[in-house]
């Protein structure tokens, strides 16, 4: 049997003095936070870019990337729990 090419969106990326351009917007590659990600592909052109994104650092730029698949979130459980003051009068009136 032959094999099937797998095809990505950086088929249709063509490099220009810009940089790497796919339907008028210029890619970025990717950087260090990335490496890992089952998004990144290698292009012909010698980077690797993101499938998902074309500006990778500035999604790293507040926090965690929402589409890396590398990187788990987690929640902040050292804090305390803001409880609503109604609810927390009413629960204390039934005696919870």
């Amino acid at each position: 049997m032959a094999k099937k090419k797998v095809t990505t969106i950086l088929d249709n990326a063509v490099m220009t003095d810009a940089g790497l351009t796919l339907n008028g917007v210029v890619l970025q590659q990717v950087i260090d936070k990335c490496e890992g990600c089952e998004r990144v592909m290698d292009h012909a052109s010698g980077g690797n870019y993101c499938t998902s994104y074309a500006q990778p650092a500035s999604k790293w730029s507040h926090g965690v990337c929402n589409f890396a698949t590398h990187v788990r979130a987690e929640k902040d459980t050292g804090g305390k729990v803001k409880i609503n003051p109604l609810k927390a009068s009413k629960r204390a009136a039934r005696g919870r």
